[in-house]
This record gives structure tokens, sequence and C-alpha cells, in this order.
């Protein structure tokens, strides 16, 4: 009887498809499973390749799958879509994770351990807390100018400005609408506490972790970032130099070239928005206090404001930061500037 040798799992909520081949791809297995009877089915299963799209669970089974001995690959759902054949349902898209796991030239997405996961969510729910209390700030600041009361942008004079708008009684603001004020100045308060609890977790872990403390000796990198960057890559050593985990990040220029003529355009943008978003913000933070360095990371930067302009040089710093951090990461060992 043949042996199953490669495993393709579609995964969902409560349904999964699995397809499974031997070693000359001939298939052995198509079925659908519920979640238990998938467990049941895995634990007597011999250790095989096992490919899975990167979605919402995937890292849960890659841990679990591991336990059993299986050799457990992730991939990006935009690198399997290419192997799917005719119209898709969900035996297609087993059968193209399949076939996408046997490809020499795949890439893998590594699996996330729950220490990640967990800081990687509290990352996420920081995110949304902040555009929840940047979208209120915006609102409160409308809701004023409806009543001829301006507010200059910034939510720190917003806050500032709140309380004696509140408390003027010469303004136009009626009983009614002082209240609704009020109440969404308290709603911002509440909003500013949530925030600031979740910075001092990650306050906390960034001063535990060895990986985070180094990369903050990076300018431009504080405790947000590093931490972002532990939840996200877990171990640089999985890029094979630092130009790879930049190209991760969407730092470096997209390629358009033919017949031998080498055309470069923007940067890509691709991989994790969040943390591309943080790298670019230190960069700028980082170009502001280079004038008061004389390492030659910041006379570079410096030199490449004054030909290309402030925005071509923050993003070029934010990818000579992933660039190091890549080094710093992978060498254990602080940044060291180096002297002009």
């Amino acid at each position: 009887m043949n042996k199953i040798s490669v495993v393709g799992i579609d995964l969902g909520k409560n349904v999964f498809h699995v397809r499974g081949v031997d070693q000359a791809g001939q298939r052995l297995v198509q079925r659908r499973f519920t979640r238990t009877a998938l467990r049941r089915w895995l634990i007597q299963l011999p250790p095989c390749v096992i490919g899975m799209e990167t979605c919402a669970g995937a890292h849960h089974w890659g841990r679990w799958l591991r336990t059993l001995g299986h050799d457990v690959r992730l991939m990006s759902p935009q690198f399997v879509k290419a192997y799917v054949k005719s119209n898709k349902n969900d035996a297609r898209d087993a059968e193209a994770i399949c076939e996408a796991v046997t490809r020499p030239t795949m890439r893998y997405v590594p699996i996330k351990s729950r220490a990640q996961q967990e800081l990687q969510m509290q990352h996420r729910i920081r995110q949304r807390v902040v555009a929840e209390r940047t979208a209120l700030a915006n609102q409160i600041r409308g809701f004023l100018l409806e009543f001829g009361i301006p507010v200059s942008q910034g939510i720190a004079r917003l806050r500032r400005c709140l309380p004696d708008v509140v408390e003027d009684g010469s303004n136009e603001l009626t009983p009614n609408a002082r209240a609704i004020i009020e109440g969404l100045r308290l709603e911002l308060r509440d909003l500013d506490e949530h925030v600031a609890v979740l910075d001092g977790r990650m306050m906390v872990m960034a001063e535990v972790d060895d990986r985070c403390r180094r990369l903050q000796t990076i300018p431009g990198i504080g405790p947000l970032t590093a931490t972002a960057l532990v939840a996200s890559i877990g171990d640089a050593r999985q890029f094979a130099n630092a130009r790879s985990l930049s190209a991760w990040l969407g730092l470096v220029p997209r390629q358009h070239s033919t017949g031998g003529k080498s055309r470069l355009l923007g940067i890509s943008k691709r991989g994790d928005r969040y943390l591309r978003t943080l790298l670019i913000h230190g960069a700028r933070a980082a170009l502001r206090g280079a004038a008061k360095r004389q390492d030659r990371r910041s006379q570079w930067v410096l030199d490449l404001e004054q030909r290309r302009g402030r925005n071509i040089a923050i993003v070029a710093l934010a990818n000579k930061m992933a660039r190091m951090v890549w080094a710093v990461w992978v060498h254990d060992e602080d940044y060291q500037p180096l002297s002009v």
C-alpha cells in the first residue's frame, strides 16, 4: 500500500478539506473533515509533509502538528493561488496547497510561538485603540467647529482645551451640547488610559527581552518597534541576509525590468504594513536628531536629505534600519555607530 508523503489542508472554522498524495504525486486521500474528525485522523497519520495557508488558526495547527512529528509548512495564500485549477472551491484549494508545498522554490512562513502571538495581539489591540482615539478626536473637533469653536490640529492641544471649552459659558454650546462634549472628553481620556496600559506592558517586555534591548540600541527604534519586530519575526536567522528582511518589510524598490534593462520604481510596500509604518516613523525621529550626531549614518542621511528631499531620506533610512535590525539580531551584539 502506498504511503502518504504530502498532505494539503484547506483550513476552516468547522469544516476542513484534505488532500494527500504519495511520493509520485498520486492522490491517496481527498476528504472533508470536521474539526474533531480531522484531529483524530492526523493523530493516526505517520509523519509527513503538511502544507497549509497562513490564515486564522494556522499557527495553532502548525504548533500542534509539529508535536506529532510532522513537517509543517505554512504558505502565503497569494503564492498558492497560482496552483488553483479551474473554478475555486475548498477541494481544489486543498489540491493547490498540496501541490504548492512540494515546489522547491516555495517561500514559507515561520510558525509563531504562543508568546509571539500574545505580543502581536497586544500590538493589534493598541493599533485599533489608537485609530479609535484619532477618529474620536476628529469627531470632537468637527462638533466644536459647528458651534464656532476652532481647535488646532494635534490631539495634545485638544486635550488641553476641552476642559476650558466645556466650562466656558460665553461660547455657543447649549447645555445639552456641553454635556455631550464632556462625555466625549471622558471617552477620550479612557482611550488614553487604555493606550497607556498597553504601552506599559510593552515597556516591561522590552526591558526583560534581550532581543528587544539590543534592537533599541539602533537610533530610531524604541520599545514599541522592538517588541513589534520580535512578535512578527521571531528569529531573524530565517532571512538569508539583511536585504531579505528589508524586502520582506516592503522597503526595497519594485522592479520592472526586461531585455536586460533594469528599471527601479518606488518601494514595494509588501509585507507587514504596521511594521513598515513603525520603522518609517522611527526613521523620521532619527532624522531629526541626525544633525546632533557625527557618525557615518547620520552624515549619510543628512547628505541624502539635501540631494533628494526629506521623504526619500526618511524611507531610505528606514530601509537601512531594517538591515541594521538583521545584523544586530543575527550577530547578538549592540549597534555600534561608525565614525566618519
